[in-house]
């Protein structure tokens, strides 16, 4: 991977690297457009293979992020941390706060939250070092946990996809095969299982599969089934890039609605699954719920504010479906071009975020 050439074309802004030998941290902070804002984005601690397919994934999650912040009417950038290292058995408290204070030390630039392999209890350790960090304890005046809103969130965009693929958007009675059973899919599954869905589950995780399989009565499938099971909605709730030409020929689903990011490998899979008729909820948009969740930290959280406008997902979808069907496009480049006239029309009065950003998070 040529690093400076990824960057320059798709313009990211920053790759820092950060390394700490005492404590095992191999982290890389990723900073892709502070155009809208300081840039805004999780930290994700995973078993890389190699330190370049680490890069690689903080620079596309960055750059979604992006999407994301825009698309939700948010005024944030995008950006991503990533961690080398297995989550269940290498994170240490000094891994973490010599990590909070490399955020520090971009004086604002880049605010983390919680993502897949980290955990509030982390973002607290972050937290006693930097302020630029949300999704920490209740106990500072945060929100918490993230997953239960981004859940809600991918809940209510999912009835909207079903709306446009089956008239209606009751998900009673309809089979949904999802893939994964984190922190994010379980509380899902909790709303479809409550609204009457049938479920069939996988995960890489046997324990917890089993206890998803158990709490809602569902069909267990190993991983790589999870693709060509008879069902109405594939929700992919795991890593990204599993929409791919392995796995398209595979699905047999109406509708394709999770909470993964980075779902499409390359932009012509959005293609191939437009032409075939399958009505796709793009990943940043409907999995926006926990960052629009976060981000109302920074004015103060307030809970019933936070829901109401995570519950807007629901519009937000229906009108990208709609510019979709108007003009002829995937659902995939409806959402970038909503997200970028947002940014290229704020372009020409602001450049690149350097603004001290303290007065946007709350005293805790």
């Amino acid at each position: 991977m040529e690093i400076m050439k990824y960057m320059e074309k798709y313009d990211y802004e920053q790759l820092v690297i950060c390394q700490d030998k005492e404590s095992g941290l191999k982290a890389f902070i990723c900073i892709h457009d502070t155009t809208l804002g300081p840039a805004l984005g999780g930290l994700r601690m995973w078993t890389y293979d190699s330190e370049e397919a680490a890069i690689e994934d903080a620079l596309r999650l960055a750059r979604g992020m992006t999407y994301k912040n825009a698309a939700a009417g948010l005024n944030l950038g995008g950006g991503k941390t990533v961690i080398m290292g297995d989550p269940r058995k290498d994170k240490n408290e000094a891994m973490f706060r010599a990590l909070g204070r490399f955020i520090q030390g971009l004086n604002g630039r880049y605010i983390t939250a919680e993502d897949v392999g980290t955990t509030v209890e982390d973002m607290d350790i972050i937290h006693e070092e930097t302020d630029y960090v949300t999704g920490i304890s209740t106990a500072f005046g945060s929100s918490g946990n993230p997953s239960p809103v981004t859940a809600y969130g991918v809940y209510k965009g999912m009835k909207a996809a079903a709306k446009v693929a089956f008239g209606s958007d009751s998900l009673e009675g309809k089979t949904i095969a999802v893939q994964g059973v984190g922190n994010v899919a379980y509380a899902l599954c909790e709303y479809l299982h409550k609204e009457g869905a049938n479920l069939i589950l996988t995960d890489i995780n046997e324990a917890a599969l089993d206890r998803a399989v158990k709490a809602f009565d569902a069909k267990a499938v190993a991983p790589n089934e999870i693709y060509g099971v008879e069902c109405d909605i594939f929700s992919p709730c795991a890593l990204g890039a599993i929409i791919n030409d392995d796995t398209i020929p595979q699905l047999k689903a109406k509708v394709i609605a999770g909470s993964a990011n980075n779902q499409l490998k390359d932009e012509r899979h959005g293609d191939i699954i437009h032409e075939k008729g399958i009505v796709y909820a793009p990943d940043y948009v409907i999995n926006a719920g926990g960052v629009i969740n976060v981000a109302d930290e920074l004015m103060g959280y307030n809970r019933e504010r936070a829901m109401k406008k995570v519950e807007g997902l629901y519009d937000n979808l229906m009108k990208i479906f709609a510019i979709s069907e108007k003009e002829g496009i995937p659902t995939y480049k409806a959402a970038d071009h909503l997200a970028e006239q947002r940014i290229n029309a704020l372009k020409n009065t602001r450049s690149t975020f350097l603004k001290n950003p303290k007065s946007l998070i709350s005293n805790r």
